[in-house]
């Protein structure tokens, strides 16, 4: 994969990157493609898949959950990571 192809999809956001893999997936098992393209079209999709991964994790991190005190109420919050 070039540099320039890796930059383009590392500026994707996930739901196009989600949507682009799902149409590639749709083409491979079709079998739409020739052996060359088919190829390309695995390694982007093999490119995107990581990308939607990588952002999942980065929003993952950032889920907070509520902490409850011993009275029921609302005390603070903890990242995902204390979990």
């Amino acid at each position: 994969m070039t540099a320039n192809l890796s930059a383009e999809i590392a500026a994707l956001p996930f739901e196009k990157a989600l949507s682009e893999l799902e149409q590639i997936v749709q083409k491979l098992e079709r079998g739409e493609v020739a052996l060359e393209e088919s190829i390309a079209l695995y390694e982007r999709g093999e490119a995107l898949k990581k990308r939607c991964e990588a952002l999942l994790k980065a929003a993952e991190a950032r889920i907070e959950k509520i902490t409850l005190g011993a009275d029921g109420q609302p005390r603070g919050v903890e990242t995902l990571e204390k979990l």
